[in-house]
């Protein structure tokens, strides 16, 4: 699992990306949590979400573009010195009526973010090469978002309480930082070809010339729109089932014990076993622990069934990134890894407000049932439609 660890560039590209993103999720909880308590409003609040999706779903293909156009090492820094600038802009909203610098911020992060990843995922693989190194490094990483998502949510709350909002700002602002530092001092590369090719539709051309990335992109859109509107209603089902906030803390607890799990798990199997089976298994296991969570009334079967959700989600995003970073030519796998965010973000929205819609016309039950079958229905039609990769693919070394 730590293979990756032995390639200087990896270890400053890992740590710029473990401590931007700890700044981040010290937010989660603490961004809707001030917005609330400055006007007492759940639209207001609601509203958070929003402004981060939508940079993702308007500016998601323009962003590969340019990350496929510009060095990508350049980008990065640039990102993250504009998120932190971004984020700043937030110590100023301590009333209700400048809360619009909280919005505005989130979107203006939000936009960094859209940058940073697409041009993250393509500069991987010209670091580490497309061989084993690179379902290590990406393992590390998915290990890395379970323990952060695991640890940061309470351990902002806590920051929240005895510091105050300002402080955990400051602290994000500080990640950006030290993470632009640290990919800084990355050795410059080459690996990205400029010129006029470099254009959303050759990305376009690209992408359908690759039957494999063109099967993925709806598998797991469909995969995260269930698992989407699954996580918005888990809060309700957590205060009528479970007993309150303090369990449903648990649960999400479990969840990232699970997601560090899945991280180990896969960084075997990625190399082992072909995508159309891994991605089936993980989907349809996935499938039945939402089905036994959200049936279940104690927390004896509800962390169970949350540390399975995590293993298994983890398994369902780790396959397809390693896949199209081996799969797609270098010099576009920035475009199509943005195409590959917007849709994320546009199925994540999707099932957002399609869950709890549907829990709130019908029932909890049968929005939950619903999407039990789309997951375990993505996962039977990707055993069927995902192409075999030819011997030797994975975990085969290609230059980049």
């Amino acid at each position: 699992m730590f293979e990756a660890f032995k390639i200087r560039d990896f270890r400053l590209l890992w740590t710029g990306r473990t401590v931007s993103l700890l700044g981040s999720w010290l937010l989660v909880i603490a961004i809707p949590a001030h917005v609330h308590a400055l006007t007492g409003s759940l639209l207001a609040t609601g509203l958070t979400l929003v402004a981060e999706c939508l940079p993702p779903l308007l500016l998601g293909p323009i962003a590969g573009v340019l990350t496929d156009r510009w060095d990508r090492r350049r980008v990065m820094v640039a990102a993250d010195l504009f998120r932190a600038t971004a984020v700043a802009l937030m110590v100023f909203a301590t009333a209700e009526h400048s809360l619009w610098l909280v919005y505005a911020a989130l979107v203006a992060e939000s936009t960094g973010a859209v940058l940073f990843r697409p041009a993250a995922q393509a500069h991987l693989p010209v670091v580490v090469g497309t061989g084993s190194a690179l379902s290590s490094a990406n393992s590390l990483n998915a290990f890395t978002d379970g323990t952060v998502r695991l640890v940061a949510p309470p351990l902002g709350a806590a920051v929240l309480t005895f510091a105050g909002f300002q402080a955990l700002i400051w602290i994000d602002v500080a990640s950006y930082l030290v993470s632009a530092a640290a990919i800084a001092l990355t050795t410059r590369r080459g690996g990205v070809v400029k010129g006029e090719r470099a254009d959303l539709a050759d990305g376009w051309r690209v992408l359908r010339g690759l039957p494999i990335a063109v099967v993925l992109l709806p598998l797991t859109a469909v995969f995260l729109a269930a698992n989407a509107s699954l996580s918005a209603l888990l809060v309700p089902f957590g205060i009528e089932r479970l007993g309150g906030s303090e369990q449903i803390g648990l649960v999400v607890s479990a969840l990232g014990a699970g997601f560090l799990l899945g991280a180990v798990l896969i960084r075997r199997l990625v190399d082992r076993v072909q995508p159309r089976y891994l991605l089936a298994a993980s989907q349809s296991a996935a499938a039945v622990a939402f089905f036994v969570l959200f049936s279940s009334t104690s927390l004896v079967v509800a962390l169970p069934a949350g540390v399975a959700i995590g293993v298994f989600g983890s398994m369902t995003l780790v396959t397809p990134q390693t896949v199209l970073q081996r799969e797609v030519p270098n010099e576009a796998l920035g475009r199509i890894g943005a195409v590959f965010l917007s849709a994320e973000a546009l199925a994540t929205l999707i099932g957002a407000l399609a869950g709890p819609l549907l829990a709130q016309t019908v029932s909890l039950r049968v929005a939950v049932v619903v999407a039990c079958v789309v997951t375990a229905g993505g996962a039977l039609a990707g055993l069927v439609v995902t192409p075999l990769l030819a011997p030797g693919r994975m975990g085969a070394c290609r230059t980049s």
